[in-house]
């Protein structure tokens, strides 16, 4: 734009020059007029040159102002163009994201196919086993009745000659007949005599656990999943609330914990299902409104005051329960997470206290076994260390405590203990199985655990009411609370291949309809049965 300005100067110019030009001419040609029009010629070109300046001052006007529009005009251009260039930007970081997000789902699910193709593979090669045992056993079915019609052509010619024999021979016949009558009276006084030490075996077996229970009888404790905090008047619940619900607002947040403010006069309620991080918000608002300053700030710097005596409550509970028990060495790793089951319950049943009461069961049994009680009693004492960190990892918590355990350098039997004691694993030890029944007689004798019987009965019939509802099933039932049931199905509308089957479909509809804590096991039984009448 500035030289087009410049070009129109340029122009006017030359007409310029042109008109003075014509002027010389006419002064020449008109020379008489000379003198005369001398003045005019300055006059005009004056007026001419003045003419001129103002054209020229036009055109660098109008090629500025034209240069200024130009230059808004690109500015606004290139703004328009980095805001879309930044829109662009911003589209393409989304769409990345995106991409990243589909790639994760399309792995994960991947993975999902892969491990079903595991199982897939895996209960193929099952049902391939079974068929080949069943051949095999169709085999030796078929071996055992040539076996038989063999038998009974011997039988068929052994009446027959024994019809013709002598004295001697018949004589001998008798003895050997009289030594089988005898195995056989044996063998009847000698299998009386093993029911008659089982029978004594189990006297003495109830004589133990009774007398456990009687030694270790402890005090029950009831806990919730909410906190009462009193105050000193209901104007403190306004401080608490803050203005516009900032305080109340920081608290929930840093703390993790639902304040719960009613018409209750003088009182709040903290609710959560982590019993440590209640507690320790517990504490936190105690302290505040024991100072009466509350605001953001001050939350968080009390907070973490009460996060330190909290950790400080573990550490000592911890080291009470082992002092306790008797137990010096233990992995100083372990103690924080075995002391934080002391704000953790089962059913009502604090965890701490539970374990501690399992072992001193555990030691009262051994010592009347004559078995190592130290040993029995620090595999009782920490068969429940997974309960603290199931929210953590994945997998029932027996199995969890053990991988604990096993990675702090436990002793193997410890860990067996720990693993088999809800029957993840099949129990091998002695310590196992005792480390199993002092758990049961904890948890079981009176007022040691609680559950509302509506839902506990409710839970019990849908489990049982879900696994009926497939093809073939005769009764169902549901046992050791939950964990287990037993599916019995008709023989006739179910062989074995189809057991494995409905025990896997009842597995997956249980994972699919239920929530619950931990692993249930699904067992199939399908019972065959051959009826004869003798005449």
């Amino acid at each position: 734009m500035e030289l087009l300005g410049w070009i129109v100067a340029g122009l006017l110019l030359v007409v310029i020059v042109v008109l003075l030009w014509r002027h010389r001419r006419d002064v020449a040609a008109f020379g008489d007029e000379r003198s005369s029009l001398e003045q005019r010629s300055r006059t005009d070109s004056d007026a001419a040159r003045q003419q001129a300046e103002d054209a020229a001052r036009l055109v660098r006007e109008d090629a500025d102002r034209l240069a200024a529009q130009s230059r808004d005009r690109v500015r606004e251009s290139l703004a328009d163009v980095e805001r879309r260039r930044e829109q662009l930007e911003s589209s393409m970081a989304t769409q990345r994201s995106e991409l990243r997000e589909m790639r994760h789902a399309q792995e994960r699910m991947e993975a999902r196919l892969r491990e079903r193709e595991d199982r897939v593979a895996a209960d193929a090669e099952a049902i391939a086993a079974r068929a080949e045992r069943q051949e095999v056993l169709r085999a030796q079915l078929k071996q055992q009745r040539h076996d038989l019609e063999e038998r009974l052509e011997q039988v068929t010619a052994e009446r027959e000659r024994v019809a013709g024999l002598t004295l001697e021979a018949a004589r001998a016949e008798v003895m050997v007949e009289a030594e089988r009558q005898s195995r056989l009276t044996a063998t009847a006084l000698s299998r009386d005599i093993e029911s008659a030490a089982k029978r004594d075996a189990d006297k003495i077996a109830r004589k133990i656990v009774v007398t456990a229970i009687q030694r270790c009888a402890s005090e029950q404790t009831s806990e919730s999943v909410v906190s009462s905090i009193d105050l000193p008047s209901d104007d403190m619940k306004g401080r608490i609330i803050g203005r516009e619900g900032r305080n109340i607002r920081a608290f929930e947040q840093i703390t993790g914990v639902n304040v719960l403010i009613d018409d209750t006069p003088e009182s709040v309620l903290l609710s959560c299902f982590d019993p440590v991080r209640r507690e320790t918000a517990r504490l936190t608002l105690v302290d505040l409104v024991a100072d009466g300053r509350i605001h953001p700030a001050r939350i968080e710097e009390v907070y973490e005051r009460s996060q330190r005596s909290i950790a400080g409550r573990i550490q000592r509970a911890a080291e009470d329960a082992m002092a306790e028990v008797g137990i010096v060495d233990l992995h100083e790793d372990l103690i924080p997470i075995l002391g934080a089951l002391a704000y953790r319950t089962s059913y009502g049943q604090n965890v701490l206290r539970h374990l501690v009461e399992c072992a001193h069961l555990a030691g009262v049994m051994a010592a009347e076994l004559g078995l190592d009680v130290a040993f029995c009693k620090r595999a009782a004492f920490l068969h429940d260390i997974g309960k603290a960190l199931t929210h953590e990892s994945e997998g029932p918590h027996a199995l969890v405590g053990a991988e604990l355990l096993r990675r702090h350098g436990e002793h193997p039997d410890i860990v067996h203990a720990v693993e088999a004691h809800h029957n993840e694993v099949e129990p091998r030890t002695v310590e196992a199985i005792l480390t199993q029944a002092a758990d049961a007689i904890s948890g079981s004798r009176p007022g040691a655990r609680r559950e509302s019987l509506e839902a506990y009965v409710e839970r019990m019939e849908h489990l049982e009411s879900l696994a009926a509802s497939h093809h073939g099933v005769d009764r169902v039932y549901a046992m050791q609370a939950g964990r287990e049931i037993r599916v019995m199905v008709t023989p006739e509308e179910v062989d074995d291949g189809g057991a494995q089957l409905l025990a896997r479909d009842i597995a997956r509809d249980i994972e699919k309809n239920l929530s619950y804590p931990g692993q249930i096991k699904v067992t199939v039984v399908r019972e065959s049965r051959a009826t004869e009448t003798a005449h």
